[in-house]
């Protein structure tokens, strides 16, 4: 056995080896793309508005007024729009919005090249007609809807404050319209979005969230979707990340809405929460203090996946918080739902779960504790196994986290379970920085061993399941870095420096290290 103070010594570099918090939690930036951008996932950035949800209000002529507009040329919408009277006026801009509804390749640039989209801004302003006003909405919502350039043409023909001074029309079907059009407007990047902001939408939209459409009716409803969705796109994109003032004004309202009974609302708001969490450690700060984690934790388990995935990004991002917002969320027993988020069917919600997971054994002593008091280390070992490569990676940095904080029990308990063979089937991995987190995984068991005395145990272990082939194999891979790891890793524990015992080591019990306790082990537990 070493002396105490080798021991010491030992331990010393083994805990945490000089890495910050920064280190070990992993911000969203740095989970892979498909985490970040899964657009199956989330909402669309933009909308078009294809169905006629909401009816014209000239609903006596609309028979005449279908016959009227459904045959007209681009050249006579043209024409139509630019007419002195206001009945030509509204046939053309009908004519033109129902081109833009179209399922399939609606004429946006053509709309566009026609040079007819500042007329129809102008027809935004018209409030002693509402019906144009209503069409040349529509007809824009759904310009906007399009590409950068095409929503661009919106803004640049000044259409942004009409729209936000629409958002407090006494008419239901022009309020909505306005609506869905900054959604798509905000939606484009963080300069828009910052546009939209600067020019005054935040009140007037959340005020339409407390007292609901204008005209209460059939389409409450899917007036509030449009309502949550544009919010979630002011929250949205994170360089820059809207304004902190944008934020704490709309947060009260968000987190609102995230006990709203319609699974659309309630997933938009979800959103909005995943994206103001997707930052600072002050922003996450705010979100937590509107009291929104008791309601996120229950919503875990919601089977929905569309609600379930930007809630369990929220949780995953408020985890990558300080230890104290870690623990708020272990506090509200979050832990639990895990074993059915890291076991579901989904693989995307496997990967996401396994990546929070990873963020909260990143943590503190007491919360990689949590972590297997919650019996969750033998899902991410089975992931491990069995799990599409994503996952697979967020399952190795769970455990080399774990390693990298956690007790010397604790170590021991994943050996006990059955770490080494799957995570040392990992080595043949594609992706050098994986195989050197991995490599730092295997050091981490290794020094804890020493510091007992058990390396020997450990080696044969590693060597019993194919693992010292699989090191000695990287010590001719193409990466500089992997090939060092890997000679470094096998000089300091897989050469005997007495050769008169290079054929003798300690036969490897089933209890792993010198343990006799199967159990996960207590917190705090005395190392000797």
């Amino acid at each position: 056995m070493p002396s105490t103070d080798k021991t010491e010594n030992r331990l010393s570099a083994y805990k945490n080896k000089g890495k910050d918090l920064q280190d070990l939690r992993r911000k969203r930036a740095d989970v892979s793309v498909d985490l970040r951008k899964a657009r199956k996932d989330e909402q669309m950035l933009k909308r078009r508005n294809v169905d006629e949800m909401v009816t014209s209000p000239l609903k006596e002529n609309k028979t005449c007024l279908n016959q009227a507009t459904s045959g007209m040329a681009m050249v006579e919408i043209i024409q139509g729009v630019q007419a002195p009277d206001a009945h030509t006026q509204f046939l053309a801009t009908q004519a033109a919005r129902k081109l833009l509804s179209k399922e399939a390749s609606p004429p946006i640039n053509e709309i566009i090249d026609s040079g007819i989209v500042p007329t129809l801004v102008e027809f935004l302003k018209t409030d002693d007609k509402p019906e144009l006003q209503f069409e040349a909405a529509w007809a824009l919502t759904n310009i906007a809807s399009g590409s950068s350039h095409q929503t661009r043409t919106v803004v640049k023909a000044g259409g942004v404050e009409p729209f936000i001074r629409l958002l407090s029309s006494n008419h239901n079907n022009v309020c909505e319209q306005a609506v869905w059009a900054l959604g798509n407007i905000a939606g484009d990047g963080p300069d828009l979005r910052d546009l939209v902001i600067k020019c005054g939408i935040v009140r007037p939209l959340l005020h339409l969230v407390e007292k609901g459409p204008p005209e209460k009716g059939g389409q409450q409803a899917q007036f509030l979707r449009n309502v949550t969705w544009t919010l979630s796109n002011l929250c949205r994109n994170k360089n820059p990340p809207p304004p902190f003032a944008t934020v704490k004004e709309c947060l009260p309202t968000i987190a609102r809405l995230i006990h709203h009974t319609d699974n659309e609302v309630l997933a938009d708001a979800c959103w909005a929460l995943s994206y103001l969490t997707d930052g600072t450690n002050e922003k996450i700060q705010e979100v937590i203090n509107h009291e929104v984690v008791p309601q996120l934790v229950k919503l875990l388990n919601i089977a929905e996946i569309p609600v379930l995935t930007p809630v369990l990004r929220s949780i995953g991002n408020i985890v990558t918080g300080d230890d104290t917002q870690t623990q708020h969320v272990i506090d509200h027993n979050a832990l639990p739902a895990f074993h059915r988020l890291l076991s579901h069917p989904k693989s995307s919600i496997q990967k996401e779960a396994a990546w929070t997971i990873s963020n909260i054994t990143a943590g503190n002593q007491s919360q990689i504790q949590a972590v297997l008091e919650a019996g969750l280390m033998p899902q991410i070992i089975k992931l491990l196994e069995k799990g599409d490569f994503r996952t697979q990676k967020e399952a190795i940095w769970v455990i080399t986290n774990l390693t990298s904080g956690g007790t010397i029990e604790h170590l021991v308990y994943l050996v006990k379970i059955g770490v080494l063979g799957p995570l040392c089937d990992l080595l043949v991995a594609k992706e050098p920085k994986i195989i050197l987190v991995i490599i730092d995984a295997l050091n981490n068991i290794l020094r804890a061993a020493d510091s007992r005395g058990e390396v020997a145990t450990v080696t044969l272990m590693i060597e019993e399941c194919n693992g010292l082939d699989k090191i000695e194999a990287l010590q001719n891979h193409e990466n500089e870095l992997v090939y060092k790891a890997a000679l470094d890793l096998i000089s300091q524990y897989f050469v005997d420096e007495d050769e008169e015992d290079s054929t003798v080591a300690p036969e490897a019990n089933e209890e792993g290290f010198a343990f006799s306790e199967q159990e996960v082990p207590s917190a705090g537990f005395a190392i000797q």
